[in-house]
């Protein structure tokens, strides 16, 4: 099922929900990173995976994730991905939460993030009385590690700086709204202080090849919260060997590992309902 919804700036957000043949109150909701979206790469198979497997899997795009509503096939719209903050994406999120509990009141809602999406899903989680429990898969622990301190200067002065894209060779802009608001709200925006306070169940997981965020990170999450779950995925790369475009009609290896320790955690948790 395909939904839009209202998201910042009155632009649109896009989203769909694999449903669970077996009827389910549970929701994963998937929290796209940087520079992705929701159909990048074996999004789509991972949603099969979770419906399969009883649960129900939401993902979206944020607002100004750059994907275009009328043409969501990749980031092609530079103005609004060069806008885009995490102010915004929390903002998209909630809207997105609030949607599901107002479509299905009795709804057990767990996020699952990836890269900066995670560290929005810690925030949003920590927050937020909706969430259930939370997954992070390669999360960041710093919003500022997108980009080079030494840039900054630059980025004040001329108002813009520019990010490469490894995948498809292009130079995508950030305006400088992103520093504004990270230094504007960072208190707000501190991840790590979220992650040392969330009470709710967690699970950590993160490859170790990751060279993008450094596994590193992960452990400092294990040492802020030690009653996270916590699982390292040996010889996985920072999207766990998927691709965009992923042609494959099965899931990768490592990324599907990762599917089966996010629904045995999901299993684990003592408000499921087991058959």
């Amino acid at each position: 099922m395909e939904f839009k919804i209202e998201g910042f700036a009155n632009k649109p957000i896009l989203g769909d929900i694999t449903f669970s043949k077996a009827e389910s109150n549970v929701f994963a909701l998937f929290v796209h990173g940087f520079k992705g979206f929701k159909d990048w790469g074996a999004h789509n198979l991972v949603a099969e995976y979770f419906a399969e497997h009883g649960i129900n899997y939401v993902k979206f795009n944020f607002s100004h994730s750059g994907v275009p509503a009328d043409d969501p096939k990749d980031v092609t719209n530079f103005e609004d991905f060069a806008n885009n903050t995490p102010i915004k994406e929390l903002y998209d999120l909630d809207k997105v939460v609030s949607f599901l509990k107002s479509e299905y009141q009795d709804s057990k809602i767990i996020l699952i993030g990836h890269s900066r999406g995670g560290g929005v899903s810690i925030l949003q989680a920590y927050k937020d009385v909706r969430i259930d429990a939370v997954i992070t898969w390669a999360a960041i622990n710093d919003f500022s590690s997108l980009w080079k301190k030494e840039q900054e200067a630059e980025w004040r002065e001329k108002g813009k700086i520019e990010t490469f894209n490894a995948r498809t060779k292009e130079y995508m802009p950030l305006n400088r709204v992103l520093l504004d608001d990270f230094e504007r709200y960072k208190n707000e925006l501190d991840i790590k202080k979220a992650a040392k306070a969330l009470a709710k169940p967690w699970l950590i997981i993160h490859g170790d090849d990751d060279i993008n965020v450094h596994l590193d990170i992960a452990k400092e999450f294990r040492g802020l919260n030690p009653n996270a779950k916590f699982e390292i995925i040996e010889n996985a790369n920072h999207v766990f060997g998927a691709s965009h475009p992923y042609l494959g009609t099965t899931l990768p290896e490592c990324l599907l590992t990762v599917c089966k320790e996010s629904f045995r955690f999901i299993m684990s948790l003592s408000f499921i309902s087991r058959p």
